[in-house]
């Protein structure tokens, strides 16, 4: 294609058009593509996206991505049609994000990159999959830190996904666990754009597993604590659109380039997250089926490390040279990637006896 085919009527490229518009329509504190602190290796502009819908689109096509759809995200291999996965998870962290940075005129480029990619490290089997790599690994695993490997060396054979500085800033800063929801300063993401995904994470997941739990039977509504109920309410939206409305009504970016949530729903969503960690994240009817699965783990691990061989001949023989050593990593990279369904055949594959058909 020509120059001038690649070009709008004006001369001016589409990226180039629609970096303007970013300028004239985005919040002073929102990031700019035209002014990304660019990426780990220079390359050619896109001539109809901006850098950061080039970032949206390359997790969104990467086979990380599509991974998500077998991963567990509370509940293991469910059977019902409705529960939450790893990628419904990231949906709707994405969907939650892009709102957010809509009303406070931030860039929902931005914010839907990192939100799309902010699990993509995650393990086979949750977080019980990530504690047992933690205690394998040397050096311990992340989920959040294996997301940065995954978009910085692991995707496209070796080569990454080349993103820029803001998405992987966002991507890696995303993680809370039992810390504190709005990161301290100058410990969370760079830009208005991550603490948004950081806090987006949090209001779906604990919505969406709290959904999920009353569908599965292990809690009722009923459980909920009062203080949770009076605020939120039982109405799985309005307690999404309470948490929404009350970001957009107390971030005032004109004074402070920080992300703002009230001290009652910072109270009410620290209230709900424990909740949940103590009757649903570590009931011992959700947690129990998590123990044959670390045993996965564990007898994978075993395996590889002692024979590597196995792994790169028959398992992961396009891996580049440059990520088989050392050893330990490789497996971890090769663990971490799996789907819940994979692992799981892996091991019988591995360690059951099949049987002998004799025609």
């Amino acid at each position: 294609m020509s120059d001038q085919g690649r070009r709008g009527k004006d001369g001016r490229s589409w990226r180039s058009i629609r970096e303007e518009m970013e300028d004239q329509f985005l919040h002073p504190a929102a990031a700019r593509s035209a002014r990304s602190a660019g990426r780990q290796r220079p390359e050619p502009a896109c001539p109809v996206r901006t850098d950061f819908q080039r970032d949206r689109d390359r997790v969104l096509h990467s086979k990380s991505f599509r991974r998500l759809a077998r991963k567990t995200q509370v509940f293991l291999n469910p059977q019902g049609d409705h529960y939450r996965t790893r990628i419904t998870h990231t949906l709707e962290v994405a969907q939650i994000a892009r709102t957010i940075a809509r009303g406070l005129r931030l860039n929902e480029d931005l914010t839907e990159a990192a939100a799309l990619g902010h699990d993509l490290g995650h393990t086979p089997f949750g977080h019980a999959g990530e504690a047992v790599l933690n205690r394998l690994a040397p050096g311990g695993f992340h989920h959040a830190k294996q997301s940065l490997r995954v978009v910085e060396e692991l995707e496209r054979r070796g080569r990454g996904l080349n993103l820029t500085f803001e998405v992987r800033d966002a991507i890696v800063h995303h993680s809370k666990g039992k810390g504190p929801i709005m990161a301290p300063d100058g410990a969370g993401p760079a830009t208005v754009e991550g603490q948004v995904v950081r806090l987006a994470d949090i209001v779906a997941y604990t919505n969406h597993d709290l959904d999920d739990a009353v569908r599965a039977n292990i809690l009722h509504l009923s459980d909920l604590p009062k203080g949770i109920v009076e605020i939120l309410g039982t109405e799985h939206s309005a307690r999404i659109t309470f948490l929404i409305l009350d970001v957009l009504e107390h971030s005032n970016l004109d004074e402070q380039p920080r992300l703002q949530i009230s001290d009652e729903a910072l109270e009410v969503l620290s209230l709900l997250r424990a909740f949940l960690f103590e009757r649903l994240y570590e009931n011992p009817v959700v947690y129990g089926q998590f123990g044959k699965a670390t045993k996965i783990i564990e007898d994978l691990w075993e395996r590889f490390v002692a024979d590597p061989d196995i792994l790169f001949d028959r398992y992961w023989p396009d891996c580049p040279e440059h990520l088989r050593t050392p050893t330990e990593q490789a497996v971890t990279d090769f663990l971490a990637g799996m789907t819940d369904r994979y692992a799981i055949r892996l091991f019988e594959e591995l360690y059951l006896p099949r049987s002998w058909w004799v025609l």
